[in-house]
């Protein structure tokens, strides 16, 4: 499988404190790859690195060969990458139809396919909607991106129903078959049901690289 972006050696320091600790992890392309652990485990600030809203104390991001550690967030996401955080993923002042016009100019039929639940919504103010409905927002972002080619998502089934999560794993994983084929990274504390087979797991503990695999068809719980 081709590497599409990895870390490499990353540290990170919030303060005096050190959260990654030398991380290798390399995320190949048309694959969705998870990265798991309890909260505190790093898989959040990983995602972070790779997007470069966090900096790195040591070591290197390295997508498709070259060293773009130094790159700035918003420059990685003019190559095509697409963050959705699990925090402060929507404008609260916009209504729903503004932030779907920022996140895909003209494509607001193409979000509502892929969330329907948002099309009675499109006139609400953001900061009014529940949880849900706005994690549906901000997973527009990465379901409607133009030709993303790295898509990472922090915990993208935070505050859905169960079949409304599901569906949405599902429209995640379809990003990685053509003719996107991006690299799919998704951060979960529990492996989710129904990736497809030959998804990566990584396992996340204080840091450091717990251990690593392929998910088989029957993993996760449903």
């Amino acid at each position: 499988m081709t590497v599409e972006i990895a870390l490499r050696a990353a540290r990170v320091h919030y303060g005096p404190l050190e959260v990654l600790h030398g991380l290798d992890l390399a995320f190949p392309a048309a694959t969705v790859t998870v990265l798991l652990g309890r909260n505190g485990s790093g898989r959040t600030t990983a995602l972070r690195a790779l997007a470069g809203t966090v900096p790195l104390a040591a070591g290197r991001v390295v997508w498709r060969g070259a060293d773009v550690s130094r790159l700035p967030a918003h420059a990685r996401a003019r190559r095509g990458l697409c963050f959705v955080p699990d925090l402060r993923a929507v404008y609260a002042t916009l209504t729903v139809a503004e932030n779907l016009d920022l996140a895909a100019p003209g494509r607001t039929d193409e979000a509502l396919a892929a969330c329907p639940e948002l099309a009675p919504l499109l006139a609400h103010r953001a900061g009014t909607l529940s949880g849900g409905e706005r994690r549906l927002l901000a997973l527009t972002r990465a379901l409607v991106a133009p030709a993303p080619r790295v898509v990472l998502v922090d915990e993208p089934s935070l505050g859905l129903a169960r079949p409304v999560a599901s569906r949405t794993y599902g429209l995640l994983a379809a990003l990685t078959r053509p003719p996107v084929g991006a690299a799919v990274v998704l951060a979960e504390q529990r492996l989710p049901y129904g990736l497809p087979p030959g998804s990566l797991a990584y396992e996340l503990s204080r840091g450091s690289l717990a251990s690593a695999g392929e998910i088989t068809a029957s993993a996760g719980t449903p």
